[in-house]
């Protein structure tokens, strides 16, 4: 339909249009084939390629303004700029979008009612709408009737930003302003920005209502026990949380509040390069489901998908609704959880497989979020480096690391969880030497932690690091525990975990004046 002066994007500006509102499944699919955006693989979903293999953080924007001046840690991913320079983009992107055709979805982030924000999203892509439709929280018919929404997201990727007139880093923006409750894009296809700009959102939003935000996944078991599991692209979050013998309640962003967690999504977004139908069936299905999107999956000459081919990006993605996992949490919360995992991916090889932590050690690993950036996750990075992300989500937290991790502190004090450091990355060796931790032996030792298996077995005390490493584990090795005996050469390996105890105390130091000393003194000794 078009759109006419008293339209609900006249606030925006856009008073000449054709709209799509809340279209179906079926009519995305329609138009996102008939504007040349996509095709429908043979298996079912609708597969399309995207000018950006990945997110674009260096070019993410907060307007510095009252609200956020004192209350952003500036600096890293958090850099400022002015209302003028949001506006004059604001007004060139609507003058753009007259008479243009745009989709419109009205959805919540949040599963929680107390604690949820309702999304106006405005894209320009039909493969965008229904990547908003699979992965936020779809309302009722009731709700839609009654919706006011919170925020606007207005992302037009076909508009390109010209640095010297805009004030911005390159032809690619996303620019997040909290005064006026709204985020405008441009210059990228990679729908991933849609979701990631508004969990920056609630990221900030959250931790004044005393609601703990984070970047991880989530499930729970037959007795009520929930698990979360932090970690970056790459890690193992989405895989490592579907289980089939538990309920996934998310696999990317929830919350936590005093009740519990809630899932921020209405759906999964999963990385798929490489996924082993037999190791990961409940993603594998999706790639076969109709109403699934495949971002930058190749597709063979028979239409099908390829899995294995990271010609395009190594950061191919699956998103699909929740629903399409068979036994995912409904309503997408449970309790508070029992276990907390964190996800590092070692490149260097020395963090052990599994490791128990103390408090301290807890809010200096979360703090650190040391891992190694894969391959495609985001633009420029073309092999494995090792990257320190605080909160295991540094492009993603506008507050201080310090704030989110003794928010995080006191809710798992309240709740006496136990939190484990997991290793997905490299064992035997650093990255082109050893090998990638089997996901068997992962899987094993998640599941013993989280039964309750390691309550009982013994601990020995890793040097370097100070973490406590089980001595046994039902289903996994012995040699594989304790990554000084996995590497045949062991001065090879107190070099290089003295090395990476280094690296660890050097990023910590920007940190050290705002937390308690405990935590410093829980930090890795390269003299040991």
């Amino acid at each position: 339909m078009s759109l006419t002066a008293s339209s609900p994007l006249a606030d925006l500006g856009i008073h000449r249009a054709t709209i799509h509102l809340n279209p179906s499944v079926d009519q995305l699919y329609a138009d996102a084939i008939r504007l040349g955006e996509g095709v429908r693989a043979a298996t079912g979903p609708l597969t399309v390629r995207t000018n950006k293999g990945g997110r674009s953080p260096k070019d993410r924007f907060i307007v510095e303004d009252d609200l956020t001046r004192d209350t952003v840690w500036w600096g890293g991913f958090n850099a400022p700029i002015t209302p003028e320079v949001f506006d004059r983009l604001l007004a060139r992107m609507t003058a753009y979008a007259e008479g243009r055709e745009l989709f419109v979805q009205q959805v919540y982030a949040g599963t929680d009612p107390d604690h949820r924000i309702a999304v106006r999203m405005v894209t320009e892509m039909a493969y965008h709408s229904l990547f908003v439709h699979n992965m936020f929280v779809r309302p009722t018919a009731q709700e839609r009737l009654d919706f006011h929404e919170d925020w606007t997201v207005l992302n037009i990727p076909s508009f390109r930003a010209d640095p010297e007139q805009d004030g911005v880093r390159s032809e690619t923006f996303i620019l997040v302003n909290f005064t006026r409750r709204m985020i405008i894009a441009g210059g990228t296809q990679y729908a991933g920005e849609n979701k990631k700009g508004i969990f920056s959102v609630l990221n900030y939003l959250l931790p004044a209502q005393g609601v703990m935000p984070m970047h991880c996944s989530a499930n729970v078991g037959e007795g009520g026990d929930v698990a979360l599991f932090f970690g970056l692209s790459g890690t193992g979050k989405t895989t490592l949380s579907a289980d089939p013998a538990r309920k996934l309640i998310g696999d990317d962003e929830h919350g936590w509040t005093d009740d519990g967690v809630f899932n921020f999504e209405g759906g999964c977004y999963a990385k798929v390069i490489h996924l082993n139908p037999q190791a990961e069936p409940m993603i594998y299905r999706t790639t076969r489901t109709y109403g699934t999107v495949l971002e930058n999956v190749v597709l063979d000459p028979a239409g099908v998908p390829d899995l294995n081919d990271g010609s395009l990006t190594e950061n191919t993605r699956s998103a699909y609704p929740i629903e399409e996992v068979a036994n995912h949490q409904p309503g997408g919360r449970a309790g508070h959880p029992k276990h907390i995992v964190f996800l590092t991916a070692d490149a260097f090889g020395v963090l052990p497989p599994i490791s128990r932590l103390s408090p301290e050690q807890m809010m200096y690993q979360f703090i650190s979020g040391f891992t190694a950036k894969i391959p495609g996750t985001e633009e420029g990075v073309t092999e494995p480096s090792p990257t320190f992300s605080t909160c295991f989500g540094a492009p993603f937290m506008p507050r201080h690391p310090g704030e989110y991790a003794r928010l995080l502190a006191r809710k798992v004090q309240q709740s006496g969880a136990q939190v484990w450091l997991v290793n997905t990355g490299w064992t035997g060796g650093m990255y082109g030497v050893g090998h990638r931790m089997s996901i068997g032996h992962t899987r094993a030792l998640l599941n013993a932690a989280i039964g309750g298996e390691l309550d009982s077995v013994p601990f020995e005390r890793e040097p370097f690091f100070g973490l406590e490493i089980p001595t046994e584990v039902p289903g996994v090795p012995a040699e594989v525990l304790n990554p000084q005996r996995a590497w045949a050469d062991h001065d090879a390996y107190a070099r290089t975990a003295r090395k990476l105890a280094r690296m660890f105390r050097e990023n910590f130091t920007r940190f050290e004046a705002g937390v308690d000393p405990a935590v410093t003194a829980s930090m890795p000794n390269p003299d040991s």
